[in-house]
């Protein structure tokens, strides 16, 4: 796909797929950014795979994300080698200017993102199940052993809350879903690209992606996410109960994945999650007053 073989290659850290990302640089001098997986390690990460090449494939070029140069499958292997951007993540735990600058873009996207430019499928339906986490609990009889007191004690309540996230989380712009660190490059010349599509869905609200992402920038060493949320122009311009609703959904979501097994290969995902179901719980405790 490089026009030539691999002469040098360097691994890329961060994430969370159990196969490879690596930058490449071919012999006659081409650079690229390679990742692969396998269904032998993950049985699920191929199909992640196939669908970020659907979708990076289909994105605008006015979208900062790198461009698919090629993919390949065999039905086990699965590898997309993509242009290579070079930028770096945003430094952990978080700088105020490099977090200024990614929300900055993070505001930009969804106004890029909206009417939706991709056919993928619907955020509301591809989210449902995932998103009653709390009432999933209560009924598959989780008790919340290992969660704080207020937490176990407040979990109907939670469900409750969570229960109407749909019709305000509904719209008509593209979400990347999983806007995090590792998911952004910052650039020398101030550019900031947003990398890894696999989870993108349609119709969501413009502040979708920024609700998501503010749990994790907390977890991760970043300020309060209720005064983030509600400075940013999509924060200020979104409906208070929805935000509240979807917030609910999102933390049951984490904390719920959080509890299960850890997926094969990846052993870290799931303390990871339960740091943003945590974040996320913080946050909407204070918009609760509770």
């Amino acid at each position: 796909m490089l026009g030539a073989p691999v002469a040098h290659a360097v691994t890329q850290v961060g994430g969370f797929s159990p196969g490879v990302a690596a930058r490449v640089v071919t012999d006659a001098g081409r650079r690229g950014f390679v990742k692969a997986v396998s269904a032998d390690v993950n049985p699920v990460s191929p199909g992640m795979h196939r669908e970020e090449a659907r979708n990076a494939a289909s994105l605008p070029v006015d979208v900062p994300a790198p461009r698919l140069l090629g993919s390949y499958d065999d039905g086990t292997w699965v590898a997309l080698v993509f242009e290579d951007v070079e930028g770096r993540q945003p430094r952990i735990p978080w700088r105020e200017d490099e977090l200024t600058r990614v929300l900055d873009a993070v505001g930009e996207l969804s106004r890029t993102l909206t009417p939706a430019p991709v056919e993928v499928p619907p955020l509301v339906e591809s989210l449902a199940e995932d998103f009653a986490g709390w009432q999933r609990m209560i009924d598959e009889g989780d008790d919340g052993e290992g969660l704080d007191p207020w937490t176990v004690s407040h979990m109907a309540r939670l469900a409750e809350v969570a229960a109407p996230w749909a019709g305000f989380a509904a719209g008509d712009t593209l979400a990347h879903c999983d806007l995090r660190a590792d998911n952004v490059l910052l650039t020398d010349d101030g550019q900031v690209v947003f990398v890894d599509w696999p989870h993108a869905r349609q119709e969501a609200a413009p502040w979708f992606d920024l609700l998501l992402m503010l749990p994790c920038v907390r977890a991760q060493g970043g300020p309060d996410p209720e005064e983030l949320f509600t400075r940013h122009p999509l924060g200020r311009d979104a409906d208070p109960d929805g935000v509240t609703a979807t917030l609910a959904a999102f933390a049951g979501f984490m904390i719920r994945c959080s509890r299960q097994l850890p997926p094969p290969g990846i052993p870290t995902l799931r303390p990871f999650q339960r740091a943003q179901g945590e974040a996320a719980l913080e946050w909407l405790r204070k918009r609760l007053a509770e």
